[in-house]
């Protein structure tokens, strides 16, 4: 898949080339090189999953054509990145600078003129709408080649309208300061589970035009790992090391994020009539107070939110497992959905 994808990244930014060579090396060869190195491919396995899972060859020219379209989703997610990082002020990402850190900081080694930040942040946009045309695009030429385009292009559709609605319910909830547990998940639900897990199986599984059982299924279970992912997601940017998770610890306590560890936190000092507790929370995305992250993640923990989004993760990956028993998979398929779960109740 990876070969395929960098074959039709490399005609891209050929033709980009052709109209402006600057362009190209500062902008289509970074964003090349970002989507085909350094990421996991998750997005894109799943769906290839899904594919095999609804009944789609694993050779031939539709084995193919599935192929190049499920590594659209690579191109996707580098837009999404790339406009995240940006939005979030996150400096890093897979473990060197984000797209805006990078062409700031190079604005400001070379003296350029105007200012870094803007300059920055800008490129990384350009960067962004680049990689969402050329998804688009691959996944269209793609789906050409397969009877089952137009269903699989409606889930394509779905799959981006609902990444930026959760990525909005996001930023809503910093700036409203929301810490409710419903909100929390109803933005993993949208920003992540549908976006990395669920749509990705229910879009292969489209194009191998599946059953409705199969189908049902595949997405059920995508949207119970796919939240467990989230969570667990969570729980390594407030514990884990920048080396295991490629970006600086604590970022979404710094930045307010509204996630259900924050929102179980708060709730349970509450409870427990931790006041020491409760002035620490309210403090997490504070303007005028920012509170230090490690502090809020110890205070997290000492509360027991930590242990109590660990069971969460633990309880929706089991659900979303029985799900699959509802229907026969090829055990290649089986197995790495297996693994993939027990991967996100692994914290």
């Amino acid at each position: 898949m990876n070969g395929l994808l960098a074959e039709y990244l490399g005609q891209r930014a050929a033709e980009a080339g052709g109209i402006d060579r600057d362009f190209a090396a500062e902008l289509c060869t970074r964003l090349s090189d970002f989507t085909l190195h350094g990421g996991k491919g998750l997005r894109s396995v799943l769906a290839w999953w899904g594919w095999l899972a609804g009944g789609g060859a694993d050779t031939g020219p539709g084995a193919v054509a599935a192929l190049r379209a499920c590594s659209a989703i690579e191109v996707l997610q580098s837009f999404a990145l790339a406009h995240d990082d940006v939005m979030d002020a996150a400096p890093l990402r897979r473990g060197a600078p984000s797209f805006h850190a990078g062409y700031t900081m190079e604005h400001q080694s070379r003296g350029l003129r105007g200012d870094a930040r803007r300059y920055g942040e800008s490129l990384a946009i350009l960067v962004g709408d680049l990689a969402m045309v050329w998804a688009d695009d691959l996944l269209h030429e793609s789906l050409a080649e397969l009877p089952t385009g137009d269903a699989a292009h409606r889930v394509w559709r779905g799959m981006r309208t609902e990444v930026i609605v959760g990525q909005f319910l996001d930023l809503s909830a910093q700036a409203l300061g929301d810490r409710s547990e419903e909100g929390a998940l109803r933005t993993d639900l949208l920003k992540t589970a549908s976006y990395t897990v669920e749509r990705p199986l229910h879009l292969g599984s489209a194009m191998a035009g599946a059953d409705t059982a199969t189908v049902a299924a595949l997405r059920g279970y995508g949207t119970d790992v796919g939240v467990a992912f989230q969570l667990r997601n969570d729980l390594m940017d407030a514990y884990g090391a920048p080396g295991d998770t490629g970006k600086a610890t604590g970022e979404d306590l710094r930045e307010g994020k509204n996630t259900l560890l924050l929102a179980c936190g708060v709730r349970l000092a509450r409870e427990r009539g931790d006041f020491g507790a409760m002035r620490v929370l309210d403090r997490v995305g504070h303007p005028a107070e920012r509170v230090d992250a490690e502090e809020a993640a110890h205070v997290l923990d000492r509360v027991g939110a930590r242990d109590e989004v660990r069971r969460r993760c633990r309880e929706l990956a089991e659900r979303g497992l029985e799900r699959l028993r509802e229907i026969e998979l090829h055990p290649a398929v089986s197995d790495g959905l297996r693994y993939f779960a027990e991967t996100a109740a692994r914290t």
